[in-house]
């Protein structure tokens, strides 16, 4: 795949283009860690701590310990010289605003000691759980202080905040790896809600796919290429679904993967019935299906003809309803089954001449929301990504002065690619993450568009 080199980064990643950052006040563009298989969780230790009365530190430090991480506290690293790779506070007791201060009390010290891609994490209770007026207060807090946070930030590093609902605290550790690793290196300032939910640990967290089927619509290229890869490196068979057009780049990925490739149009009227007795016959059910297939036709409102507007709506929205359908229907979606669309900052902020996408991928959020709690009931899960810049052939071709806006505008000021996408879905759907149900999480290096 094509992508435009972002020169900017490279040149201010040598010594004098440092300088020039530095003295003009430019944004600094720090090339970030991503995950190769058997990397370290953290590039350095953690330092945790917690508020008075906190439930979820017991957690993050079995964490730790599992993945042979050292966790110190922050007296330990106060005065020294040596960076850590992560920075986490147990704010769950904070019960009223007056307690905020642990906040600052906590991260003052410590957090320019935070390295290189380094991350930064506050655990709480979801405000819809307090247990009074103050104490919902304070927990919504947390959500301006992490997003504000993280824009201090500098070297890639990012910070995002974890809500874990009472009777959630056994769900929490997919979601601690997967923020703490380089798998969440373009996902920032982002609010995540845990949940009770029905979750299994892997044998193996680097393969915690294995023997599971996981289907992928829009495989051929791009962002589903990337997703289908990675399922199939965490150990899943892969279905790369797309239309018979994109027939030789199907069967080429399906091939790199060892998968199997599926013509199908989703929006052809058999196209629920025809992935359904796929399903059955093959694999009887299907434990993760993604939902990425979309295209753009984009028109200002005044120009927009209504097949344009007919055709994003169809494949971006109204065909994942119906495959939707006819999965729950057909009861193929497996135990601990997992459903992923993907959606675009583009349907939380919308875009100019975006009308039709910005509706159908706001939509695709209202799918996550009305079937999160049916799928809970199931055993299963449905949540979203939303994509700010991601580098693909579709931004390779913009024009230059739009493009390096898109790249800049945003905490890492630069843009994501698609892995950083596919690793969020495929933590979206292993097994271990039960309890992450209808979020919607976007992967934009905390763009600064939109909420």
């Amino acid at each position: 795949m094509s992508q435009a080199a972002d020169r900017y980064q490279q040149l201010s990643s040598t010594p004098p283009g440092k300088f020039l950052v530095g003295r003009l006040g430019l944004p600094e563009s720090t090339p970030l860690r991503r995950y190769k298989p058997g990397q370290p969780l953290l590039e350095g230790a953690a330092v945790v701590g917690g508020a008075p009365e906190h439930r979820l530190l017991s957690t993050v430090e079995r964490v730790l310990k599992n993945t042979n991480t050292p966790a110190l506290a922050p007296e330990a690293v106060a005065g020294a010289a040596d960076k850590v790779g992560a920075i986490v506070f147990d704010a769950s007791g904070i019960t009223k605003s007056e307690d905020l201060s642990a906040l600052r009390e906590f991260f003052n010290p410590v957090i320019t000691k935070l390295g290189r891609s380094g991350r930064l994490i506050v655990l709480g209770t979801p405000p819809e759980h307090a247990a009074d007026r103050r104490h919902h207060v304070a927990q919504r807090a947390l959500e301006g202080f992490v997003r504000s946070a993280a824009k201090e930030l500098r070297h890639g590093a990012t910070g995002n905040l974890v809500y874990v609902a009472p009777g959630g605290e056994d769900d929490l550790e997919s979601t601690l790896r997967f923020l703490l690793s380089s798998k969440s290196a373009y996902v920032d300032g982002q609010v995540i809600r845990i949940n009770s939910g029905e979750s299994s640990t892997p044998r193996d967290w680097e393969q915690p796919q294995a023997g599971r089927v996981a289907a992928v619509t829009g495989a051929s290229r791009g962002i589903g290429a990337a997703i289908a890869e990675t399922l199939a490196r965490d150990g899943a068979h892969v279905i790369a679904i797309d239309i018979p057009q994109a027939g030789d780049a199907l069967a080429k990925v399906a091939n790199r993967i060892g998968g199997a490739a599926l013509h199908l149009d989703v929006t052809a009227d058999d196209a629920p019935q025809s992935l359904a007795a796929y399903l059955t016959e093959r694999h009887g059910t299907v434990d993760v299906v993604v939902h990425n297939a979309g295209i753009t036709r984009d028109r200002t409102l005044a120009r927009m003809k209504p097949e344009r507007w007919d055709a994003v709506l169809d494949v971006n929205l109204s065909a994942q309803e119906r495959l939707n359908d006819a999965l729950l229907i057909g009861d193929l979606l497996g135990d601990g089954g997992r459903i992923v669309t993907v959606s675009s900052i583009g349907g939380i902020a919308g875009n100019r001449g975006q009308t039709n996408y910005g509706a159908s991928k706001a939509g695709v959020i209202g799918i996550v929301e009305t079937l999160a709690p049916e799928l809970a009931q199931r055993g299963a899960t449905i949540n979203a990504v939303a994509p700010g810049f991601i580098e693909t052939q579709m931004t390779a071709a913009m024009p230059l002065f739009v493009r390096e806006g898109g790249r800049r505008m945003n905490s890492l000021a630069q843009g994501g690619l698609p892995i950083d996408v596919a690793e969020t879905i495929a933590w979206f759907a292993s097994p271990a993450s039960g309890g992450v149900n209808g979020n919607v999480v976007r992967v934009c290096g905390q763009s600064l568009i939109g909420a």
